[in-house]
């Protein structure tokens, strides 16, 4: 059983700033009793806006963002995981990825988004270059594995299963769930489809006004919200237990009764 955390709030242009809040509410988890914090897509530099300072304010995975991310963990004792812009060869493009730091202060798993957000009026790819296709990267804590699998990509269950089909029992769901006409109602029915028909938990955390739409939740195997936040700044948490998903797999063994397999596109 491990405790796992979803924190919400409204990153900024300001670096330093964002990483104080991920610390403060970092430490605000783990005094919890948490052992994994889930933090929002773009953790680490967002405008209201899409455009070049995004590829401008842009690090590598051994930046000063990372590395604050992984002072954190090992000062709490914790996993975290973030979303960032990360910083490409390609000068005109970032990868929009999330981060999973071990309390040792390593990055244990890393995700780059590949459903891009092309939709709603929005056009990620204008800045953005979509994740390359591989195995999913998971990471364990105390006999429970994570995968990671940001914002738009929910809306695509067979990105899911195949992070399922690589071993996890909870997705870590980073998200900036852009506000709109019947969007949080989406946000809430995928995040529970998705635990629901992989008979696993779901730890989504979306940013909070005026980027997101805030409704972070914690979603166990059976679709039942066990945790949940509002509109605001906040962290909240659940248990997360093997023992659980199990009973519904017991009950429910639709992923032992598929007859399909995913497939990448060619």
């Amino acid at each position: 059983m491990v405790q796992v955390a979803i924190a919400q709030f409204a990153p900024g242009a300001g670096k330093d700033e964002n990483l104080a809040a991920i610390g403060k509410l970092t430490g605000e988890a783990a005094g919890r009793g948490a052992k994994v914090v889930v933090f929002p897509e773009f953790a680490m530099f967002t405008v209201p806006k899409m455009d070049r300072r995004f590829v401008d304010s842009a690090e590598p995975l051994d930046g000063p963002f990372v590395t604050g991310l992984g002072d954190l963990a090992r000062r709490h004792g914790v996993h975290v995981v973030a979303g960032m812009n990360e910083r490409l060869g390609d000068s005109d493009r970032i990868s929009n990825t999330l981060v999973a730091v071990a309390p040792g202060g390593d990055v244990v798993a890393e995700y780059r988004k590949i459903h891009l957000y092309d939709a709603f009026g929005y056009e990620e790819s204008a800045l953005v270059r979509p994740g390359e296709i591989g195995e999913p990267e998971t990471f364990a804590v105390d006999g429970v594995t994570f995968g990671l699998q940001t914002c738009y990509d929910v809306r695509f269950p067979e990105v899911t299963r195949r992070i399922v089909d690589a071993g996890a029992d909870v997705l870590a769901l980073p998200a900036e769930w852009v506000p709109g006409p019947l969007k949080e109602d989406h946000w809430r029915t995928l995040v529970r489809a998705r635990a629901i028909e992989n008979t696993i938990y779901v730890a989504a955390a979306d940013q909070c006004a005026p980027a997101g739409a805030g409704n972070s939740m914690i979603v166990d195997p059976m679709g039942v919200v066990a945790a949940a936040l509002g509109e605001g700044v906040g962290v909240v948490s659940a248990e997360v237990s093997a023992e659980r998903i199990a009973a519904v797999r017991e009950k429910n063994p639709a992923l032992a009764l598929r007859r399909f397999t995913i497939a990448t596109a060619g």
